[in-house]
């Protein structure tokens, strides 16, 4: 589709007018949604927050944007008698605000597994969570809490603990603390669990530790609990991780492996070196390896293995004794025009018939292969030596340089779940945007980036066809809710809806239809390179695209994300008195406004496209388009004739005579 203020023409007609003209209908002059108000205007000016050199009025993070940043060391050990998980770690917090903090609050997101959490007792049936059975109670143990050998106090409310400090952490300082912690592994569910398979069980490990809550220029600490369907908004750090486990367990993790040598026997090195530059997925450990002794010497029988990541905004893990493993090299180049390679890798059951490099549809390794190698090119190049994808009981969830992917005998469900979840690198793993509250920023704008992957790997068109659909039912639902509700708040079966699908589509349509693939990209790659590892808010986005696209998109922001607001377009009807003109009456029936995209054949046969610009709706929702026919009679007119704008009713989008 053609961005504004372009058009195709077929038959002898080149001219165009648009004239607001007199003479067809009643003219309704409202303003929109307003009955005349300015202040209802769906165009009116935004009513943003005063910049500041925080954040500028551009969009772009000032001289005087902070951010905290928070380093962990653990230690940590799986127990699969007991299904459970002990550790120690390390927390290094650095207060880069200018400001002094007093106390320091921290995430307890297993708590959400306690029986009387906020999370469990207000669980509904069909949220983004899998439910616990109701005997199951989790939550942390902490044994111990400290810094400089002196204990800490501290208060736990349900997800969140807030620690006192004896002294202030002043601006610049670093506040190092120590806390030992242990939890039971909860059964399958959403994001994290176990499962037990015909060789063993698989462990899946994510939100496992307790973790610094994020502290901003925007609300200070942001201590939203942990409800289930809001992920998280965390500091990037460091990550040295250390992961004692069973010797005939294989582990994955955030990061690069750090003493392959003490781990893997040499044989297993060797295919590991192999895969690095491989373009195939070479296998690591086959059917015949699983479980099999490694050559590890060992005296308790157990075996640690350890890993380390740079400027990540968390860490997670995976263990099994029934894991395959295959790998490949992705290569990806620098801004600064160098190559390096990323190790792309897969741990699976024999139950996951479709992951193999023999698998029917490529296989897990070459559908990572791609995803990383597609979004680097267009996006940012991927930060992280390792991308590896774990199958396991978690359906499909993202964390730094691993993914968890639940699809085992469907290739289409495995590329669709491993392309989303490898995508979350870039949003929000590089611009990590506040989960709990805007879930959207992450999900909506990875869902956006999947539908061009999507139609690469398959060598076809976008497909748009699932969000518009769901985009429709949202908006023509008897009480609408608005993208930017909170995740945990919004109905449960609209999250997909919402957050992701009209989201992913509402940016395709400013790509496509709006702006224009130049424009938008040029807007979205600055977005990008301003908010890459830091924390931006939705506001930032907004004045972001705007400035660097030199447009005013408040009736699109307000239209499509801050309102539950519907497009329903129509024609009122088409007077033409002679052959050299006519007028098209064009209306704006719902509360959204759109371009008007609009297809005219005549009565010899020849048609003209064009689009009508969203500002024909400024000050009325009826338009009287002002049309040179030369010398043809119309014979109809259509109203988005492609389909591909979210009308809730397309009965009054054509005309006859």
């Amino acid at each position: 589709m053609l961005p504004i203020g372009c058009s195709t023409v077929s038959g002898s007609s080149t001219n165009r007018s648009y004239v607001n003209a007199e003479g067809v209908g009643a003219t309704d002059e409202r303003f929109r949604r307003g009955g005349g108000s300015e202040g209802d205007n769906i165009f009116r000016a935004m009513d943003w927050n005063t910049p500041t050199d925080r954040r500028l009025g551009s969009g772009k993070p000032g001289a005087g944007y902070w951010q905290q940043r928070c380093d962990y060391a653990i230690d940590a050990t799986l127990d699969e008698e007991t299904d459970s998980v002990s550790a120690s770690m390390v927390v290094s917090y650095h207060n880069n605000s200018p400001h002094e903090l007093e106390y320091v609050w921290i995430q307890l997101e297993q708590n959400l597994f306690r029986i009387d959490s906020i999370g469990s007792r207000t669980r509904t049936p069909g949220t983004i969570m899998k439910m616990l059975e109701y005997d199951f109670d989790g939550g942390y143990g902490i044994s111990r809490l400290e810094s400089g050998g002196e204990a800490l106090e501290s208060e736990v409310y349900d997800t969140l603990m807030r620690v006192e400090l004896d002294a202030p952490i002043g601006s610049g300082e670093t506040f190092e603390f120590e806390m030992d912690f242990s939890f039971k592994v909860p059964p399958a569910l959403r994001r994290m669990g176990m499962e037990d398979v015909e060789d063993g069980t698989i462990y899946e490990l994510a939100q496992w530790f307790p973790h610094v809550c994020k502290y901003d220029d925007v609300r200070g600490w942001n201590t939203l609990p942990y409800l289930g369907s809001g992920e998280f908004y965390t500091d990037f750090g460091d990550y040295e991780v250390s992961i004692t486990v069973p010797e005939t367990y294989l582990v994955s993790a955030s990061g690069a492996l750090m003493n392959g040598s003490d781990v893997l026997s040499s044989e297993q090195l060797d295919l590991l070196e192999e895969a690095l530059s491989s373009e195939e997925p070479v296998v690591i450990v086959g059917e015949d390896g699983i479980g099999a002794e490694r050559g590890v010497i060992s005296d308790d029988g157990m075996v640690t293995w350890s890993y380390e990541i740079e400027n990540a905004r968390t860490f997670a893990w995976a263990a099994s004794d029934a894991f395959m493993w295959d790998a490949c090299a992705a290569t990806i180049t620098d801004r600064d025009g160098s190559e390096r390679t990323v190790l792309c890798q897969s741990f699976y059951p024999r139950e996951a018939e479709v992951w193999g490099p023999e698998g029917e549809g490529g296989g897990s390794t070459r559908y990572v292969k791609h995803s990383i190698e597609f979004y680097s090119d267009w996006l940012e190049p991927y930060p992280y030596p390792v991308m590896s994808n774990i199958n396991g009981p978690e359906g499909g969830m993202e964390y730094p340089g691993i993914i968890f992917c639940g699809a085992r005998t469907n290739p289409e469900g495995l590329f669709g779940v491993t392309d989303h979840e490898v995508g979350h690198t870039w949003f929000p793993m590089i611009v990590n945007s506040d989960e709990r509250r805007y879930m959207w920023q992450d999900e909506g704008f990875n869902t956006f980036i999947n539908i061009y992957s999507k139609a690469d790997w398959y060598g076809e068109d976008p497909d748009i066809s699932r969000h518009m659909s769901q985009t429709v039912e949202v908006c023509s639902a008897h009480e609408p809710q608005p993208i930017v509700t909170a995740p945990d708040r919004t109905w449960p079966r609209w999250v997909g809806r919402l957050m992701y699908r009209k989201t992913g589509y509402g940016l395709y349509l400013l790509r496509e239809f709006i702006l224009g693939e130049a424009r938008f990209d040029r807007a979205f790659a600055q977005y990008i390179g301003w908010w890459k590892f830091k924390h931006p808010q939705p506001e930032d986005f907004f004045r972001s695209m705007e400035d660097a696209g030199g447009v005013d998109l408040a009736w699109f922001w307000r239209g499509w994300f801050l309102e539950p607001a519907a497009l329903d377009l129509g024609i009122a009807g088409v007077k033409q008195s002679g052959s050299e003109s006519a007028i098209i009456v064009v209306d704006s029936v719902g509360d959204m406004v759109m371009p008007v995209p609009l297809t005219i054949r005549y009565l010899d046969g020849s048609e003209e496209t064009t689009v009508l610009p969203v500002e024909v709706f400024h000050t009325t929702s009826r338009w009287n388009a002002g049309w040179a026919t030369k010398g043809r009679v119309i014979k109809s007119v259509v109203i988005d004739e492609d389909e591909l704008l979210p009308d809730v009713d397309r009965s009054n989008n054509r005309w006859r005579r």
